[in-house]
């Protein structure tokens, strides 16, 4: 069965594009809002997020915990915001591969912001027998691309939650 290689899902969240662009494109705040990510550590320079800006997030799934290093790749304010996932270790990213890009696009409404997260599989070296083997063990009987739906549903809920009840005018700590 081929892969799905790339899942999205869209949320309208009533603050302005700048807002939530600022407040996704903390790697360090990511945490807040997704169901595995735990945060991230900037390596380098922090000075908001810039294209080639380097970081390593923590993350957890059930018993499992693992550390990746990522490389932003678009870094638009009020825009777009992505990130590569390059490298995976246990307690540090030491194995290098190809392994997922994330996306963030933002759109200005009357009142809102649609944010739109977009999960690509980036593997493509591996044959698709092999990644569903992988994605179903690691997943619990999923495909990455299943298991990835639900979490950018959980993700963005999480986000419109917490921005629609801070004030409008409340600043990312940096």
């Amino acid at each position: 069965m081929p892969r799905t290689m790339s899942v999205s899902d869209s949320i309208v969240v009533l603050a302005e594009p700048s807002l939530v662009y600022d407040r996704l494109s903390d790697p360090t705040e990511m945490g807040r809002w997704s169901p595995e990510n735990r945060g991230a550590k900037v390596l380098g320079q922090r000075r908001g997020a810039y294209v080639g800006m380097v970081f390593e997030g923590r993350n957890k799934r059930g018993a499992m915990r693992w550390t990746t290093r990522c490389t932003v790749t678009a870094a638009d304010p009020g825009e777009r915001f992505a990130f590569r996932v390059h490298a995976i270790g246990a307690k540090r990213p030491r194995l290098p591969g190809a392994i997922a890009t994330w996306e963030y696009r933002f759109e200005a409404l009357d009142g809102g912001t649609r944010v739109t997260e977009i999960w690509t599989d980036d593997r493509r070296a591996w044959p698709d027998f092999m990644a569903n083997a992988f994605d179903r063990a690691a997943t619990r009987g999923h495909t990455f691309a299943e298991f990835q739906r639900g979490n950018i549903r959980t993700t963005l809920q999480r986000l419109k939650a917490a921005l629609e009840a801070s004030p409008v005018d409340e600043a990312p700590q940096v």
